[in-house]
């Protein structure tokens, strides 16, 4: 019997490059992959550099597979109409779905390996995923959306590290050290400056519009409704503010804004839709997550086929369609869906 494969996503970053190192330490025959999901050859040919050296201090091949008309459909056009819609998108938890794991495993079983890895933060037993030891950079949140029958053949590695002990560790290996040296990625890969200028290219971003209070009374304006986020309290003009204005609302089809105080931003109850479950419980009391950047907060969420009702222990601010609400028990992801 020769040693176990397993192909791993490469980037060209140091997560995925020392991922495939701690898996040949581990004694497994690693094979390479690096998907193009986008058309910007500058980018791809600056990691492709990289995974070479990768692949030549790691004696192993690797394959590049163009993906870029898929992710296009997948997910490149939802974002730019998520945020036509008024939506605040999530566009890396729809990738690792209907994109990233879905290629990889695909490409996986053209090659007749069983296991697949990636360099997130984050750890599974095969049956739930779980937050990564370094909490700064736990990546679980983005991952609540992958299929539970993918998770018995998906290795973690990077799970109980810490991001600073795998820059420290690289830098010590010559063929590494510049790629541990590296300016960090963006969440984002495919926006290059910021979502606007993305939007810019297909639809009219700068359409000034009226501000209203939840009342709809007219009280500012705005430069267009896709430069707002729930919960931002920039960029608008409010004629008499005696206190900070929010965005509450976005109601895209009138172009228009709805702002007040933050009291008015607070939610109790979330409803979500597009449910990924990786328990069958239909009632559950875990915590919850409304966006990456958030901390965790105490809830009762109540299951109905493919929605749920949220009801959140403590008030959330920022609540905002489109994002994902992810459901903990502790360290463990139960589940989630798109808020709605």
């Amino acid at each position: 019997m020769g040693r176990e494969q397993v192909l791993v996503a490469l980037s060209g970053g140091v997560d995925s490059s020392y991922t495939a190192k701690l898996l040949q330490d581990q004694g497994y025959d690693v094979v390479g992959v690096y998907m193009k999901f986008h058309p910007n050859e500058a980018y791809h040919e600056k990691n492709i550099a990289n995974i070479e050296r990768v692949a030549k201090l790691l004696g192993i091949s690797y394959h590049v597979l163009d993906r870029t008309e898929e992710f296009g459909e997948r997910v490149y056009k939802p974002f730019v109409e998520g945020y036509m819609a008024g939506l605040t998108p999530n566009p890396c938890a729809l990738c690792n779905r209907v994109m990233k794991f879905t290629e990889l495993i695909g490409f996986a079983d053209e090659l007749g390996i069983e296991r697949v890895a990636t360099g997130h933060y984050a750890k599974t037993d095969g049956h739930f995923i779980y937050e990564g030891r370094d909490k700064g950079k736990d990546q679980s949140y983005f991952l609540f959306n992958l299929k539970p029958e993918f998770l018995p053949r998906i290795l973690f590695p990077l799970g109980d590290k810490l991001k600073e002990e795998i820059k420290r560790e690289a830098m010590q290996i010559e063929l590494l050290r510049s790629i541990a040296q590296q300016k960090e990625s963006s969440e984002i890969c495919f926006v290059e400056k910021s979502y606007i200028d993305l939007l810019q290219e297909h639809t009219q971003v700068d359409r000034p519009g009226e501000v209203v209070d939840r009342r709809g009374r007219v009280i500012g304006e705005h430069k267009g409704y896709m430069h707002y986020t729930i919960g931002k309290r920039k960029g608008f003009r409010v004629f008499k503010a005696r206190h900070p204005h929010y965005v509450l609302d976005i109601i895209p089809e009138l172009n228009r804004i709805v702002v007040g105080p933050k009291e008015q931003l607070k939610r109790q109850r979330i409803i979500l839709r597009g449910l990924n479950m990786f328990t069958d419980q239909k009632r559950l009391e875990c915590s919850v997550k409304i966006r990456y950047r958030t901390h965790k907060v105490p809830a009762k969420v109540t299951i109905d086929e493919n929605m749920a009702v949220v009801e959140v222990l403590e008030p959330v601010y920022g609540v905002a369609k489109g994002q994902a609400c992810v459901f903990y028990d502790g360290e463990r992801v139960l589940g989630g869906g798109w808020i709605v």
